[in-house]
């Protein structure tokens, strides 16, 4: 469009146009994207499956839900204050309980019954890997056991406690789930040298009501419920995995460019797999073309914010500069996320 690389006096350019339309035109792009992706999630989800209810069919020994006596058929209509219509709105309310007493409402046949609870607390072994196929380390959890004891992205594990895994990544999954197993030896492959490394996985609490939910009737409108609450879902897990890239929650070798993503789309296996890809990176090139960085959709953004507060445009000039360091930034990381990508798949 005429003005928008550029500045341009002439009637009808981008330039000419008051703040508040340029925005709309800038935001356009990316807001299509984002549209698409979700449109075509929503669209595979309510095609597929059906939600699971707040309706209890079955309670499980040894959690709280049968210490307090839960039974089939009651509703979880309260957790804390909060509405549960759904497994998703259970699961949500447990994972930010941290353990500390709660307060549930039930209704059963009718009458509402409240409790205080504490969540039965589960603690599953976190190593901080994950792997990948050959047991190639695609990428390590920052702040993770495997990252203090010196284990890297695209090391591959040979052997585990002196054992050939021959490229069996289940046999490693395997042995680092064994009850009673806390420490294990890695032999790892890091560019053709061989390292002995000793890991200690950590403990990861995770917190259960300790009860198996109804799945909903086979009706159009639960189908769409269901396709609503897996899109939401999704939405939110794409802004909060940028969230843990800024936050230092995931490092930048962890990130996959155009080379990666078209290894993964290749070996999608199906049109469910293929479909759901296209819609992950839709979304996902939708909302990070609106951070505000220059040189994104985002940074003229803000530039045009910034316009709007001084009431005067930045000088072209410096408005320029600011771009090409942005660019510049850009093609810097595409470049070394383009070679992390060729160093996980050969």
């Amino acid at each position: 469009m005429e003005g928008e690389e550029e500045r341009s006096e002439n009637e009808g350019s981008f330039s000419k146009a008051s703040i508040p339309r340029r925005i709309a035109i800038v935001i356009a792009g990316a807001t299509v994207n984002i549209i698409f992706g979700l449109l075509v999630y929503f669209i595979l989800m309510s095609s597929s499956n059906t939600y699971v209810t707040n309706q209890i069919d079955t309670t499980l020994d040894g959690y709280v839900s049968q210490e307090i006596g839960l039974q089939h058929n009651d509703k979880i209509i309260e957790l804390n204050g909060k509405k549960i219509k759904s497994k998703y709105d259970l699961n949500k309310v447990m994972e930010k309980s941290n353990g500390e007493e709660i307060r549930i409402k039930i209704d059963r046949n009718g009458e509402i019954l409240e409790y205080n609870i504490k969540p039965t607390e589960i603690k599953n072994k976190s190593t901080g890997m994950y792997l990948g196929e050959n047991c190639k380390i695609l990428a390590i959890e920052k702040g993770s056991s495997a990252e203090k004891q010196g284990i890297k992205a695209n090391d591959k594990i040979v052997k585990i406690n002196n054992e050939n895994v021959n490229g069996n990544t289940n046999k490693i999954i395997e042995t680092i789930g064994q009850k009673g197993l806390n420490t294990m030896l890695l032999t790892i492959d890091r560019n053709g040298k061989e390292l002995t490394i000793e890991l200690t996985p950590d403990y990861i609490s995770s917190y259960y009501l300790g009860v198996n939910l109804k799945q909903s009737e086979n009706k159009i409108i639960n189908y769409l419920i269901y396709g609503g609450i897996e899109t939401k879902e999704f939405a939110f897990s794409i802004i909060d995995n940028i969230k843990t890239l800024f936050t230092g929650g995931v490092s930048v070798d962890q990130m996959m460019g155009p080379v990666g993503i078209s290894e993964v789309v290749a070996k999608t296996s199906g049109i469910k797999e293929f479909i759901y890809m296209l819609a992950l990176i839709s979304l996902s090139l939708g909302v990070t073309n609106l951070l505000p960085i220059p040189a994104l959709d985002g940074g003229k953004i803000l530039i045009l914010i910034i316009e709007a507060i001084r009431r005067k445009p930045l000088n072209e000039k410096t408005e320029i500069n600011i771009q090409l360091i942005g660019f510049s930034i850009l093609i810097a990381l595409s470049l070394y996320i383009t070679y992390n990508d060729i160093l996980r798949i050969f």
